[in-house]
């Protein structure tokens, strides 16, 4: 058991490295947008402002799966990793490696 918990350990500590890394290069993209006239027309900085709005959506999207990967940490140090907070019934092997964040089993998600 010992060994399978290292394994989603392992894969989680991964995806939080991974994300930290993505975080550092969408920073300057989420820089406060310049009014410049002379250097940027109209439609420069709207298109400037866009991509500001999209890289602090894809920050939000960041941020949020890594408290969902760190309440994943939690869990395995709890030893309730892999079990659905509905049911309690474990989760398949499968889907935890596909994504390590799955808090139900799929009786539970079909309802």
């Amino acid at each position: 058991m010992e060994a399978k918990f290292a394994k989603y350990k392992k894969l989680i500590e991964q995806q939080l490295q991974e994300l930290t890394a993505e975080d550092e290069l969408g920073q300057s993209s989420q820089r406060t947008v310049e009014l410049d006239q002379q250097s940027v027309g109209r439609l420069s900085r709207m298109d400037a402002l866009q991509s500001q709005a999209m890289a602090q959506a894809q920050q939000r999207r960041r941020d949020t799966l890594k408290t969902s990967l760190i309440a994943a940490l939690q869990r395995l140090e709890e030893e309730e990793f892999g079990y659905c907070v509905d049911c309690g019934d474990a989760i398949e092997e499968a889907r935890l490696l596909a994504s390590p964040v799955i808090l139900k089993c799929m009786s539970c998600l079909r309802g």
